[in-house]
């Protein structure tokens, strides 16, 4: 586990100043700072949490936004069938270090090779849900302070994040296509639906990335 926060030791700056934005977002969308950081002790999923907490915000309903959050987060599912072979104990126990199973520890660790070191993986994802959740708490607590994230251009981090995700995965032309679709769906489906619609509908132009087996 020294060796996994050792390891994630370079990233865990970024994922203070990701969780302290996260803290600002929340409390304008009128989270309390309690509820900001419960949920990310609890949830511990970056995307998902901007997702529902935007969808809020904007006025969108509860079940959009969990909705939203589901479909950003359904890639644990053969995340957590790749690593579920290495937890072993009591079911809370399991529980607990699944937790820690997030895209950089389950990367950092090796998922999905031979080499996948589950003791690495718990060292690196303690060390981010520690800077996660300790972001949070000091963007909850100042966010009231801070006022409109979009004042110091915080509201554009999380933007600026998923588009450096999104690039990496420009590989092919399937890919590109699927990604100008979904955004295309996005901006034409914003100024007419309800908050968080947009989001779920997008989704659809992964059809445009399915192959036939």
């Amino acid at each position: 586990m020294r060796k996994g926060l050792r390891i994630a030791a370079p990233l865990l700056p970024a994922a203070f100043a990701l969780g302290a934005s996260f803290g600002v977002l929340a409390r304008a969308s009128h989270f309390g700072a309690a509820a900001a950081v419960v949920m990310s002790a609890t949830t511990f999923a970056g995307s998902a949490q901007v997702a529902s907490v935007s969808v809020l915000g904007a006025g969108g309903s509860v079940a959009a936004a969990v909705v939203a959050a589901l479909l950003l987060n359904v890639r644990y599912a053969p995340i957590g069938i790749t690593v579920a072979h290495s937890f072993r104990g009591r079911t809370w126990q399991r529980l607990a270090e699944a937790q820690l199973v997030v895209d950089e520890s389950w990367a950092l660790s090796g998922g999905g090779t031979p080499r996948f070191d589950r003791r690495v993986m718990l060292g690196v994802g303690t060390g981010l849900w520690f800077a996660w959740v300790g972001g949070t708490a000091v963007g909850a607590l100042l966010g009231g302070v801070v006022g409109d994230p979009s004042a110091f251009g915080l509201d554009g981090a999380f933007a600026a994040l998923f588009l450096a995700l999104l690039v990496s995965q420009l590989s092919s032309r399937r890919a590109t296509a699927a990604a100008v679709v979904g955004a295309a769906i996005a901006a034409a489906l914003t100024p007419l639906t309800p908050p968080g619609v947009p989001i779920i509908v997008a989704t659809a132009a992964v059809l445009v990335g399915w192959r036939r087996a």
